[in-house]
């Protein structure tokens, strides 16, 4: 049976790695409106002070709205926004930022990706314009995503403002080693998105047995192994169980023996895999 150990004792705040809270709110395919306006609001009531979304997931309005709507300050909460592949041109940079800004009815987003190396991204071009946002106080941090060490080597070699963060998807079953070494190395951040490969985590053996000892979940497993790991993860939740249940992944502490178990898991299975990517 699965616990709930976050009634009346939940953490006062994220643990951070740096600015950005360990554990964060994703919001990919929560398209419904009023649903993801709400399921922001649950997050940040429950204590959660991280939140992202990106300009293709068509809900930065509803993000907006579910900040809007909770009881915690804009200032308190690190918001995250993503430049999609079409828009990664100089002038559509600037231009769809602002829209984004907009939309999210704020004056700045504390951190701004680059969503992808693809399609009309050009190093020099789009982290100009990326610089050009840092100066105007529009964004507070330059990111990336889905870059592979190469990329990441490249974009701070001519950023002009230190890159902050690389959102990738990294789970038990996907580690991303070559990638979380590389960003080390140039003293990046590494944000996981789908952190439970989209439920495949629930299926996993190990996780299994390490959850059952606990009296856990397999996500609050994975979450806190990601954690143990340095590692930012930002799972998406709609319902108020899983938005806290995610939450109380804080609190549990993973052994030496239990986190070598999780890194012998044998298995690289990527859900996030469009032919637009640099891999492909």
């Amino acid at each position: 049976m699965v616990t709930d150990d976050t009634d009346g004792n939940e953490p006062e705040s994220s643990p951070t790695a740096s600015d950005i809270p360990m554990l964060g709110l994703g919001t990919w395919q929560n398209e419904d409106p009023d649903q993801c306006a709400e399921t922001v609001r649950t997050a940040l009531e429950t204590g959660y002070r991280h939140i992202d979304t990106a300009q293709i997931y068509d809900n930065e309005a509803a993000v907006g709205e579910g900040i809007e709507r909770a009881d915690v300050d804009r200032e308190d909460v690190f918001l995250a926004t993503k430049i999609w592949i079409s828009n990664l041109a100089r002038e559509d940079v600037l231009k769809t930022a602002r829209e984004s800004l907009d939309r999210l009815g704020v004056e700045y987003v504390d951190v701004l990706y680059v969503h992808w190396p693809a399609r009309t991204y050009d190093p020099e071009e789009t982290l100009e314009a990326f610089t050009e946002l840092h100066e105007e106080g529009q964004i507070e941090n330059v990111g990336v995503s889905n870059f592979l060490p190469e990329q990441v080597a490249e974009a701070t070699a001519v950023s002009d403002v230190p890159i902050l963060a690389n959102q990738v998807e990294l789970h038990p079953l996907l580690p991303q080693d070559d990638v979380r070494e590389a960003c080390a190395a140039h003293d990046i951040e590494v944000v996981a998105y789908s952190p439970l490969a989209r439920g495949a985590v629930f299926d996993e053996p190990v996780l299994q047995e390490i959850a059952a000892d606990h009296g856990v979940s397999e996500a609050r497993v994975s979450l806190a192994w990601l954690r143990e790991k340095g590692v930012i993860a930002i799972p998406k939740a709609t319902s108020e169980a899983h938005i806290r249940d995610n939450w109380g992944s804080l609190s549990l502490e993973l052994s030496a023996d239990e986190i070598d178990a999780i890194d012998a898991i044998e298995t690289n299975d990527r859900q996030v895999d469009p032919g637009f990517a640099p891999w492909n």
